[in-house]
């Protein structure tokens, strides 16, 4: 080929490059290449689906380049955003950003890269990413325990309150100030920021209810309990809290790939009764004794589901068989608030029947979805690689695995408000640390591809080892702060009563365990 001839090609490519790659259009002339490829990003936000109320959706480009051009563009105007990174991190400045969700609802935005490389002579373009972004709004803040993915620690415990439309986040409990006591639960009352509980446990024990700003600091355990109260669902009312009451053990494996064991030698459901500040035991008339465990109200009250397993485990030192052995089923009793009575129990879910078992039941506000996490065995998924979550259809009686699963656990899960998102703890970045997911669902049970909270810095979840325990939607931002609850622990604790029948409790025929030994407790 003629000299001349090769440089006027060269010039041809070089200018219909341009033409291709017209978002990363600069004054400079490059030879541009059209790689026909993804990039590929951390986080991968590609082809989420996100809500019009979401954060700048911050993440860092892992392809090669000494210089990235970047264009967010609007899927229903001309709205633009130009970026420039040598670094390969992509922050949207806030306001630009939400001009862009703004410009987007129930359409798709787009996001255009190009790489310049080889001393600047070289433009590689990449095929677009698109994200859709839904016209229903999430939950506007999360509230989650921060702490080390490990196996006995809670020196350092904070309880959070993070804004999912922009990158604030504020405490709400710090252990440093509380004597380092364990806070290890927090519920919400239908996701309101002023009507929700914290447990904590040691010195400053107690379940600290917040009502209107008002903090108070009871204490539901009553003798006839096996353990503690936990694992809190507040019933729609507000008038009534669902517990289950735990004497909870760990165990080690011998084996790799397996770290730990948590489960239950004894588990009951009891009813709070928080007007008349009495423990209801939640009973059945199975001559079968079973462990009872993570209880969940309808949306309406009228049901309250929970898991059951019939109890192989009868002593303090299990064999491993009897822990294999252990398979909960979804379950529910029916309810009346007028005489806080319960029904009789229904299974909802045979998971024993295929040699499964299921933790933590959720309902969606509409009544219409079930979400729980299904694993091998016993009655903690956090730890179990396989556990993956099911959606229920309640009215059809159809059980699916959903497809915002990895190849690692992915575990707690709860509901936006209006039933269009839902928040899960997956270890999928690192197998690791739990980290907050997202997830659309829409009112025929289908899911949008899942997205991890977006956070400022995209770069934060390679480096940060704390896990995001227990994400729970909140539908606004809280008052209180660390202090408030550090003076409400000088409170002396409201002392719950028995509404029971002589003679009867919410204890199971539990193995002989010293008190001491009871106290212990259980992060992750």
């Amino acid at each position: 080929m003629r000299p001349g001839r090769r440089r006027e090609q060269l010039l041809v490519v070089s200018f219909s490059g341009l033409l291709l790659c017209i978002s990363c259009k600069t004054d400079i002339s490059y030879d541009t290449l059209k790689t026909g490829l993804l990039p590929v990003i951390e986080p991968d936000y590609s082809g989420v689906t996100i809500p019009p109320n979401i954060a700048p959706m911050n993440f860092y480009i892992k392809e090669e380049g000494s210089l990235f051009k970047v264009i967010a563009s609007s899927g229903t105007s001309e709205y633009q955003i130009r970026i420039n990174s040598r670094n390969g991190i992509v922050r949207f400045p806030v306001r630009k950003w939400k001009k862009l969700l703004a410009n987007s609802h129930g359409s798709k935005l787009k996001i255009q890269i190009c790489s310049i490389t080889d001393a600047g002579k070289n433009m590689s373009e990449y095929e677009p990413l698109y994200m859709h972004v839904s016209g229903e709004p999430i939950d506007p803040y999360l509230t989650y325990r921060l702490i080390h993915p490990g196996y006995y620690s809670w020196s350092d415990i904070k309880i959070v309150q993070r804004s999912i439309e922009s990158f604030e986040e504020k405490p709400l409990i710090e252990n440093r100030i509380m004597e380092k006591n364990c806070a290890n639960c927090h519920s919400f009352n239908s996701n309101r920021a002023d009507r929700f509980m914290i447990h904590i446990r040691g010195s400053l024990g107690g379940t600290y209810f917040v009502e209107d700003g008002t903090i108070t600091r009871t204490d539901p355990k009553i003798d006839e309990m096996p353990g503690g109260a936990t694992y809190p669902s507040w019933h729609p009312g507000g008038e009534y809290v669902a517990f289950s009451s735990n004497q909870v053990r760990q165990s080690f494996y011998s084996q790799p790939g397996m770290n730990i064991e948590v489960f239950d030698l004894v588990s009951s459901l009891i009813l709070y009764d928080r007007k008349e500040n009495e423990i209801i035991s939640i009973t059945g008339n199975d001559t079968t004794r079973y462990l009872q465990t993570f209880p969940s109200w309808s949306p309406d009250g009228r049901y309250l589901y929970f898991c059951r397993a019939q109890q192989v485990i009868n002593s303090t030192s299990p064999e491993l068989e009897q822990i294999l052995n252990t398979h909960y089923d979804l379950a529910r009793k029916s309810f009346d608030p007028e005489n806080r009575s319960f029904g009789e129990t229904e299974v909802v879910f045979n998971a024993s029947e295929i040699k499964k078992s299921a933790s933590f039941p959720r309902i969606s506000p509409d009544g219409k979805y079930l979400v729980f996490t299904l694993h091998d065995y016993g009655t903690f998924p956090i730890w179990h690689r396989e556990a993956d979550l099911y959606l229920l259809d309640l009215q059809k009686g159809t059980t699916e695995k959903m497809n915002i699963n990895s190849e690692e656990t992915e575990s707690y899960h709860t509901w936006s408000v209006n039933g269009r998102w839902l928040v899960f703890s997956s270890k999928r970045i690192d197998g690791r640390s739990a980290r907050p997911f997202f997830a659309y669902v829409d009112s025929d049970g289908n899911q949008g591809k899942e997205f991890v909270m977006p956070q400022k810095d995209p770069k934060l979840y390679d480096r940060m080892l704390l896990s995001f325990n227990i994400p729970e939607f909140v539908t606004g931002k809280i008052k209180l702060n660390p202090r408030d609850f550090a003076g409400a622990s000088r409170q002396e604790p409201l002392k719950a009563g028995s509404g029971n029948p002589p003679g009867t409790g919410p204890a199971r025929a539990k193995p002989d365990v010293s008190p001491e030994e009871n106290k212990r407790p259980i992060h992750e």
